[in-house]
């Protein structure tokens, strides 16, 4: 069977954690810190924070803005749950809107119907890597008739004066709109390294700063390592200087930092990240686009466009004119054949506790219809020439058979 997504590990990673567990050091130390300094250089953003969880990042930065009940995030219905549960958490509520048809990613225009007075935060997803338009998005929030709707109603809401763009970037390290890095895009901007991601730390995500003046990122950046540590003012790493024991908690914190021996795996991806990782992944998104594009039937993936271009994290292909019964049929053949296929992803209000609280898929149609007609088929850095013609030719026989009966 070839899997749909194992993990890219190999010797130097394997050292790279090692020396970790041999140094003592195994939680939040020097190899979190550098990182976090990687990853700003590589952004091009001001200051980035390492965690746990991606989901972890977009919850305390909603904290920290202030969101709770009574106030709206508007965020795409088609993504992945931990978009929409983190709103659910702090007790504001989900807006869902639609989605574009050609790269799924939040429509703009969808956006701008639905700011209230109580919008505070926009939520956009960087769908399998493609960045949305953060342009427009970025324009929309400081639009005279926009601004006169935001109802600041703490001091970082007033600082801001407007709505915050906080982007959801789990799929979209190393994405590039208009001569900038993802990260650098808007904001605030939060990745995942979950173990299916390009980088991977095995588990782990970052907030990546880049707000505007008044604010310091840097302030920021030593405000969310305390928030992110139980509101515990020292770190391990800064106890560890000599007569520096003692430490204060100065709020009510979570438990989200990252350690050492993860960020050791990040550190050597991150190394190989462009000449390596992103190269393959292109080069076998290529072979795809070659063969399917040959097919009426074939709906090629959008990678490029407008000055933007993906970090090719996965790729959804789209089967036109099949129901979701097709599309599960052949999602059955295609598995039959050895090969391990997925779907990107099912839009978050049919889901179940979605839906018992009152959301409809069907007031979302784009989605939908992405949603039912996608297959996400493998795409990793050790898929071999040969793994890519057997999942080829397993699509093709399998959508052909289907679209048959």
């Amino acid at each position: 069977m070839i899997p749909f997504s194992p993990p890219k590990i190999y010797q130097e990673i394997i050292d790279e954690v090692i020396d970790s567990l041999k140094s003592g050091w195994i939680t939040t130390g020097p190899k979190t810190k550098k990182f976090e300094q990687k990853l700003s250089i590589y952004n091009g953003n001001p200051n980035t924070l390492c965690l746990n969880s991606a989901t972890a990042g977009l919850e305390l930065v909603l904290r920290w803005f202030g969101v709770g009940v009574g106030d709206e995030v508007i965020l795409p219905a088609y993504t992945y749950c931990a978009t929409a549960n983190v709103i659910i958490h702090c007790g504001a509520k989900p807006v869902f809107v639609d989605v574009n048809s050609d790269d799924f990613n939040i429509s703009v225009s969808e956006i701008e119907k639905a700011i209230t007075e109580k919008t505070k935060v926009i939520m956009p997803v960087d769908f399998g890597g493609f960045p949305c338009d953060y342009n427009a998005i970025n324009k929309l929030v400081v639009k005279t008739e926009i601004l006169k709707k935001f109802k600041p109603s703490n001091e970082n809401q007033a600082k801001l004066a407007r709505i915050l763009i906080l982007s959801d970037a789990a799929h979209s390290l190393g994405a590039k709109a208009n001569g900038k890095m993802t990260g650098a895009l808007t904001d605030i901007t939060v990745f995942s390294f979950h173990a299916v991601k390009n980088l991977t730390t095995a588990e782990g995500g970052a907030i990546a700063f880049n707000l505007p003046k008044p604010f310091d990122n840097q302030v920021e950046y030593n405000y969310f390592n305390t928030f992110s540590l139980h509101g515990q003012n020292k770190d391990a790493l800064a106890k560890t200087q000599i007569g520096n024991w003692r430490y204060d908690v100065i709020m009510p914190g979570y438990k989200a930092n990252m350690p050492d021996v993860l960020a050791a795996i990040g550190l050597v991806e991150l190394e190989r990240y462009d000449k390596e990782t992103l190269k393959r992944r292109i080069e076998i998104i290529e072979a795809y686009n070659q063969a399917f594009e040959q097919y009426e039937w074939g709906q090629i993936p959008t990678y490029k466009k407008d000055g933007r271009e993906s970090c090719y994290h996965l790729y959804p292909l789209r089967i036109k004119k099949i129901t979701e019964k097709q599309r599960d049929a052949i999602i059955q053949e295609i598995f039959a054949k050895d090969v391990s296929v997925n779907v990107h992803f099912q839009p978050v209000p049919m889901l179940s506790y979605y839906k018992n609280i009152g959301y409809k898929v069907e007031n979302y149609p784009i989605a939908f219809d992405n949603y039912a007609r996608e297959i996400s088929l493998p795409l990793y850095f050790s898929l071999s020439d040969e793994n890519v013609k057997t999942v080829i030719n397993a699509v093709i026989s399998s959508v052909e058979k289907i679209t048959r009966l």
